[in-house]
């Protein structure tokens, strides 16, 4: 496992749409173990394969409560609204106010490749969206509002 440097924003890469991840191997699973470190390393909740400079469709999150990692995941519900300070490894030393639904329903596969759910509420939500947003080439300045 190693820590991978992250794309800060300037990088076109973090404006791409990633690809789908059609086959589970060792590499994708060393990407994943990478980011995990790479997001431990840096002090965040969040980290998508884009921000490493990877175009896959990867995200790794964890706000407090255990890791969670997620390959080609996809927002199948939503509910609510929510409006908070969000930031990002790939924009340091930027905040701002951003809308998201209070609560998400993701479907994607887990490193075995089973499909998994994962219902997120509140900051879990926020995070879900800021990361799949980053799989669509989507950043968080492109939705603060009152800027």
């Amino acid at each position: 496992m190693a820590i991978r440097n992250i794309v800060k924003d300037g990088d076109p890469t973090l404006r791409k749409k990633s690809r789908m991840v059609e086959k589970i191997d060792k590499r994708i699973l060393t990407l994943i173990d990478d980011m995990v470190d790479t997001m431990y390393a840096a002090d965040g909740v969040g980290l998508a394969a884009p921000q490493v400079g990877i175009l896959k469709k990867i995200a790794v999150i964890d706000i407090g409560d255990g890791i969670i990692e997620l390959i080609n995941p996809k927002i199948i519900e939503e509910k609510g609204e929510q409006i908070d300070a969000e930031g990002c490894l790939s924009v340091p030393g930027v905040t701002g106010d951003v809308k998201r639904p209070k609560w998400v329903k993701v479907r994607g596969l887990d490193r075995k490749g089973q499909m998994i759910e994962i219902e997120g509420e509140d900051l879990l939500a926020r995070a879900l969206c800021h990361e799949i947003d980053h799989l669509e080439g989507i950043l968080f300045t492109d939705k603060v509002i009152n800027k």
